[in-house]
């Protein structure tokens, strides 16, 4: 690992751990050190996620690791199945317990017989790689093991894959394309995987008509559902005004449903309003509209091309997380990843008149020329509590432009 001035990369641990405290019904008792999982708790409240009776930790003495003594981890399994009756428990690996080699899989299996509770093994210790890995992880176990066949065929819903609380509005975001399936198909949310659900809706996924994956880390899963229930899906999050045209067109013909015509017309008014952004370029004598985007792989992808809309354009798109598994490399050349911050902190420190869309850390380094506009964590200088103001859909669009507004004032 790079020397890291301001906050490094969450794990694969962590993405694993946000992403199953999310789930009410469950509860994760990780096999570690107390010291490691009081570290990480303050970073799931800022994310929103309840943690209270949903998240243990074994604490491990010098003599359990020296001599591999799963005794204690056995004993907190025991303990939780039969205090807090939860219907599945997750038993995750910490650093210490993924170093030494642990088989928390064999422990599980040894202890199932003693428990009510399903138990369900993620051996991930934080060294395969950034959170984008522990999503995929996590993504792909939940739908293999929860996701149940033989689930009431539920006409009319459909389920979110890749919803994950550690982006930048994520709830808001999932409440817009809720808003957006009712009005456009009259369609009903079966589960969001994996934000504020639960163990039952998690098991009757297999009952919706179509998932929406929003992530590219659940796409795997997507297609395991798909080869094993029949459930088709499709890949997009509808960033902007056309790009939610485009993506609610795509689901209908999947589903072979007309998108409502008012929901059609008013994106379509939209789109049209956006023409007068680009006269806006031949205004300009000394400066030109440019753009620089730093988040998770979709939200950059999706907002440089509605910057691209207005005729900005996006001079640099970063992801910040990985772009290493398979998944994410097709498709994604135009996508970059800096393995180091200084490579990041460098090209900040060299923006002028740039419309800037990233993280607090780069509202800290730009120069005053700059317009910033947070679209990613980690939070440091605010908080995410409104859950009405989207970065997707066309209410995340009229956001953007109010910044891209302000942004144009600057300009010369």
């Amino acid at each position: 690992m790079s020397l890291t001035r301001f906050l490094p990369v969450p794990s694969d641990r962590m993405g694993i751990l946000w992403t199953l405290l999310n789930i009410e019904g469950s509860v994760i008792v990780e096999y570690g050190p107390a010291g490691t999982t009081h570290f990480s708790m303050g970073l799931y409240g800022e994310l929103g996620i309840e943690q209270e009776n949903r998240l243990f930790t074994t604490h491990m003495r010098e003599e359990d690791v020296i001599m591999g003594d799963t005794t204690r981890l056995e004993k907190a399994i025991l303990e939780v199945d039969e205090n807090y009756s939860p219907k599945v428990i997750f038993v995750v690996a910490s650093s210490c317990s993924a170093v030494i080699g642990t088989d928390l899989r064999g422990v599980c299996t040894m202890v199932q017989p003693k428990t009510k509770a399903k138990l369900v093994a993620f051996e991930q210790g934080g060294f395969r790689g950034d959170y984008s890995f522990g999503l995929k992880a996590a993504y792909d176990l939940i739908a293999g093991t929860l996701a149940a066949g033989g689930a009431e065929h539920r006409p009319g819903t459909y389920n979110i894959l890749g919803a994950s609380s550690g982006a930048y509005r994520c709830k808001a975001d999932v409440l817009e394309i809720q808003r957006l399936m009712t009005e456009a198909f009259s369609m009903k949310c079966l589960c969001a995987m994996c934000l504020e659900t639960s163990v039952e809706a998690l098991e009757a996924m297999t009952g919706a008509d179509i998932n929406l994956v929003i992530r590219r880390e659940a796409l795997p899963a997507a297609r395991m559902m798909e080869e094993k229930f029949g459930i088709p899906y499709i890949y997009g999050v509808p960033y902007g005004y056309r790009g939610t045209s485009d993506w609610l067109a795509v689901i209908g013909e999947k589903l072979g449903r007309i998108v409502n015509p008012k929901v059609v017309g008013e994106l379509k008014r939209k789109t049209m309003s956006l023409m007068q952004y680009r006269m806006y370029s031949r205004m300009f004598r000394r400066d030109t509209m440019k753009a620089y985007l730093y988040g998770e792989y979709e939200t950059v992808s999706g907002l440089s091309q509605f910057l691209s809309d207005m005729g900005i354009r996006a001079a640099h798109r970063i992801s910040a997380h990985s772009l290493a598994p398979l998944e994410l490399r097709e498709g994604a050349e135009e996508i970059t990843h800096t393995e180091s911050e200084k490579q990041r902190i460098d090209i900040l420190r060299g923006l002028e008149r740039t419309l800037v869309l990233a993280d607090d850390t780069a509202g800290r380094l730009i120069s005053n020329t700059n317009t910033f506009v947070r679209i990613s964590t980690p939070l440091i200088d605010g908080s995410q509590v409104a859950t009405h103001m989207p970065l997707v859909g066309p209410r995340g669009a009229d956001m953007i432009r109010e910044y891209v507004d302000s942004y144009l004032n600057t300009l010369r």
